[in-house]
């Protein structure tokens, strides 16, 4: 009978350590440098009507990042890339926002209330089909040669998507 028990409760606990692993979230890995390609240049207003041109980012690493006001997932990790740029921005960190909401009137109050610290454009249909934005949030991690190192739909780990903008500072520029 005491076997028995124990068997079963046995049981009970490796499904349930399997059922962890199984939804656990591996953190996604980098696309190896000679692999990745192009991320598509692009120019956009931010909130103060200046223009915010991708491409002048060249050196940097970016983390680019698609998001909406409604998004709760973006609400959620807009605090975490606030910080990776306080963090990283001397090491060439470079956090970009592209707002895809409908218009600034949205977008404004928004920003006076989280105060971010990284530049934030207002993204349209155009940015919106060059990167294949159908669902948000949308992050990218660019490397400073201007390609994509990895594109994650949905929220980030953020603990494993703070390992990648490391390995992503560390790494040199293949041009120059």
């Amino acid at each position: 009978m005491l076997r028995r028990k124990l068997c079963r409760r046995a049981v009970i606990v490796m499904a349930l350590m399997a059922v962890a692993v199984c939804n656990a979230q591996a953190p996604s890995k980098l696309t190896s440098p000679i692999e990745r390609t192009a991320a598509p240049d692009f120019t956009l207003q931010q909130a103060d009507g200046s223009s915010l041109k991708l491409s002048d980012q060249r050196g940097k690493v970016v983390l680019l990042d698609f998001w909406a006001t409604w998004c709760h997932g973006c609400k959620t990790e807009i605090p975490w890339y606030i910080e990776f740029q306080d963090k990283y921005k001397d090491a060439g960190l470079s956090a970009i926002g592209v707002s895809m909401d409908d218009g600034w009137s949205v977008v404004k109050p928004f920003l006076a209330e989280h105060k971010l610290n990284y530049p934030v454009v207002l993204g349209n249909d155009e940015v919106g089909k060059l990167y294949q934005i159908s669902n948000m949030p949308v992050t990218l991690l660019i490397d400073r040669d201007g390609r994509i190192a990895d594109w994650h739909v949905g929220m980030v780990d953020k603990a494993a998507f703070e390992g990648e903008i490391r390995s992503l500072l560390d790494e040199k520029p293949r041009h120059s």
